[in-house]
């Protein structure tokens, strides 16, 4: 009863207020008429009170997210789903759903009176311009009156994530390297063709198939020998992503970080769709969401947009290393900044990790042409010292542009090796 009467809204106090003078007033002058009106007047708002704090609504929501990953720009459908689980019949129910001010602004919804079972349906639109992953929720529930003396604030606890992706160019086939692998059983053959002698064997293990069998290895060894398994070579490639805050400039969906995110995810995407299994890098190293995916090429593709959607500026002077212990990392397509003389030992190191290596480097500057040139002869000059094929990219440049032109660059370089060959 204390809840619903600090629950009264305007109107309820109005009545409370004007039923509680009016009896003073006719005491005051003798009409005993008024005073009746007074009291049923101030009455009014309290038995509603008192009839709302006894009801026990017992309300159920489910929301529903569709899709819960989309990229920056594109609408996802939030469908919400409220009935009422008790016994008692809801007065007006007025809904609103806490958003990120990144999503739009705050739906709000009014359903009627709900019966014991009943339920109701809504549906609205969110959408970002921004990357990330966003809490839609928790839905504020407030139960009113038929009369609207009273307002009760109830508040579900459940959330639902949606993860914004960063926007990703199409890019243009061009010729690649990389580092082969393989999982299980899988070992180089001996000779890519060749005698009965030269197949690659291993001993028998229970449950082995006998039409694996090679019989004249197990001849000469006096034990059983099979074939082993074969399963398909991967290529391997590392993006990396230099998200280092002294390598980039600009604020919010404007800086070169943003486009160095959209560049990274672009790149990824493209070498998981040519068979490449990609893991991503960024400045504070790898990490296990990020590590190497060989599932198909959709679904590899989403641990990688997941990991981009929340990246946010590292504050170390220098990349984290460590990764590089591995030893040989295949493909190694490098996104960068701004880079210093300071950077030359990483990228050297990094260009030696890689059986193959592309750059994209961003000309951080033109997205902050009001401040000064930043010092140094610049990132791509670095790069071509360390060995790097690379290219540089404005704001307003076109990615898939850029990309054709490393793909020129290493098209000349294997035919100059070939030349000196």
């Amino acid at each position: 009863m204390r809840e619903a009467l600090a629950a009264l809204t305007v109107r309820g106090r109005a009545f409370l207020a004007a039923g509680v003078t009016t009896v003073a007033a006719a005491i005051v002058v003798g009409h005993s008429s008024l005073v009746r009106i007074g009291v049923l007047v101030a009455v009014l708002p309290l038995l509603t009170a008192w009839w709302v704090g006894r009801s026990r609504y017992r309300l159920a929501l489910v929301r529903t997210v569709s899709p819960q990953l989309v990229v920056a720009g594109q609408p996802a459908t939030v469908e919400l789903t409220v009935s009422n689980e008790s016994r008692t019949p809801t007065g007006v129910l007025l809904l609103e759903e806490r958003l990120p001010y990144v999503l739009g602004t705050r739906p709000r919804f009014v359903l009627e009176g709900l019966g014991h079972g009943w339920r109701r349906h809504a549906t609205y639109q969110v959408r970002s311009e921004l990357r990330g992953q966003f809490d839609i929720g928790p839905m504020t529930v407030r139960v009113t009156d038929p009369f609207g003396f009273v307002e009760l604030g109830r508040t579900f606890h459940a959330t639902s994530r949606l993860t914004v992706t960063p926007r990703t160019t199409v890019l243009p086939t061009i010729p690649l390297g990389g580092a082969w692998t393989g999982s299980g059983d899988n070992r180089p053959r001996a000779f890519a063709t060749g005698s009965a002698e030269d197949v690659t064997v291993r001993e028998y293990r229970r449950g082995d198939d006998l039409r694996r069998v090679h019989w004249r290895s197990s001849a000469r060894v006096g034990e059983l020998m099979v074939r082993r398994e074969e399963q398909p070579w991967q290529s391997r490639a590392t993006v990396f992503l230099d998200n280092r805050g002294t390598s980039h400039r600009g604020q919010g969906a404007a800086s070169s970080l943003e486009g160095a995110v959209s560049a990274a995810a672009s790149i990824a995407v493209h070498l998981t769709r040519q068979g490449y299994t990609v893991r991503l890098v960024t400045a504070s190293g790898d990490s296990r969401e990020t590590q190497w995916h060989s599932q198909t090429a959709e679904a590899s593709t989403i641990p990688l947009l997941e990991a981009l959607a929340v990246v946010q500026l590292d504050h170390s002077p220098t990349p984290d290393t460590q990764w590089l212990a591995e030893g040989n990392g295949g493909l190694v397509v490098g996104v960068f900044g701004h880079l210093a003389d300071h950077d030359l030992p990483f990228l050297r190191r990094l260009q030696h990790h890689a059986s193959a290596n592309l750059a994209v480097a961003l000309d951080v500057d033109a997205w902050a042409p009001h401040l000064p040139v930043q010092p140094g002869p610049g990132s791509a000059a670095h790069l071509t010292a360390s060995g790097w094929r690379s290219v540089t990219v404005g704001p307003r440049d076109r990615l898939d542009t850029a990309w054709q032109e490393l793909g020129l660059q290493q098209s000349r370089a294997t035919s100059a090796a070939g030349a000196g060959r």
